[in-house]
């Protein structure tokens, strides 16, 4: 069992970059961080940063795109 505020889930995803730095100070693996799951070994998709803003961020996304009246013509 890992501390609640420092476990793989909580710190999803795990980028490239945190996997190969040389500081690992988690309770946890890093094949464990890599690959929480055996579907994740055949298709892993490599997120290019963490979360946005924790959780919070990962659910309020902000659409940066122009407005649908800017393709109106």
């Amino acid at each position: 069992d890992w501390p609640a505020e420092n476990n793989p889930l909580v710190n999803a995803p795990h980028t490239m970059a945190d996997l190969m730095d040389a500081q690992w100070e988690r309770p946890y693996s890093r094949e464990l961080g890599a690959f929480p799951s055996e579907a994740t070994r055949a298709g892993k998709y490599w997120p290019a940063v963490n979360r946005v803003d924790n959780v919070f961020g990962d659910r309020q996304l902000i659409c940066s795109c122009p407005s649908i009246d800017e393709y109106r013509e």
